[in-house]
């Protein structure tokens, strides 16, 4: 005389799987009624979303090989101008650091002892690359023009 093997927590599940299967058929026969009929979504030819299919008049053919996936490895990226001109504002050789002005922007760049190719002092112009450092960019490979 065993009882049934359904528990209360079953009973409430299978309620809860049925009601949302009843909500799912409701809210498709409420999108069919409201004219959303399409599930599709497309895309203009200016990167748009709508709910209407493209004109194929307008239609662009892209070749699949042409479209790079990724970053470009850096033999085939172009190599941008990466040394900068500019005047030395400050210079203390004595505690080994300075500031250097560029000349195009009239940013101020730091610049330490240990990034100075010759030895600079204030007013002479120079050349250098820019670095990330701890507390922004630093003037690296410095040298007098």
């Amino acid at each position: 005389m065993a009882g049934s093997q359904e528990t209360f927590g079953k009973k409430e599940r299978e309620k809860k799987r049925l009601k949302k299967k009843k909500d799912k058929l409701l809210k498709k026969e409420e999108r069919k009624a409201g004219g959303q009929e399409s599930e599709f979504i497309y895309v203009d030819e200016f990167g748009q979303l709508t709910d209407t299919p493209m004109d194929p008049s307008r239609k662009i053919k892209v070749e699949a090989s042409s479209i790079e996936i990724g970053v470009p490895k850096k033999e085939d990226r172009e190599v941008e101008e990466t040394e900068k001109k500019g005047k030395v504002s400050f210079f203390d050789s004595s505690k080994g650091f300075g500031f250097i002005i560029e000349n195009e922007s009239q940013e101020k760049y730091f610049v330490h002892v240990s990034g100075i190719l010759e030895e600079i002092k204030e007013n002479d112009k120079v050349s250098f690359e820019l670095e990330r450092g701890l507390k922004g960019m630093n003037a690296v490979k410095v040298k007098k023009i």
